[in-house]
């Protein structure tokens, strides 16, 4: 059964985009090894305030995730440079199943 993994961090989510167009090669390799490594879907969030900024990835294995996340020096570099101000809070979750879900 696949994990849900959530990271979080304090920093202005509007810049993460500009940070990511300036390093898409960077990103294409993050990616591709994100992939290798276990990653089934991954998305970006922002707080309504801006102020921040979460990840939630589907990945086979909260293993795969952590050999991934520990392999990529490039990721603290790159989210100094989009203005994270705290260091990453990073949650683990599992579905459960409810006759509610939708």
């Amino acid at each position: 059964m696949s994990v849900f993994m959530m990271l979080q961090v304090s920093g202005d989510a509007s810049k993460i985009k500009a940070v990511m167009e300036a390093n898409g090669e960077a990103f294409e390799t993050i990616n591709a090894r994100a992939r290798a490594n276990g990653a089934i879907h991954h998305r970006f969030l922002s707080s309504a305030d801006g102020g921040t900024i979460a990840v939630f990835d589907e990945w086979e294995s909260a293993e795969g995730f952590n050999t991934f996340f520990n392999s990529s020096p490039e990721i603290p570099q790159m989210m100094a440079a989009a203005g994270v101000t705290s260091q990453p809070q990073i949650t683990f979750w599992h579905t459960v199943d409810t006759p509610d879900a939708f």
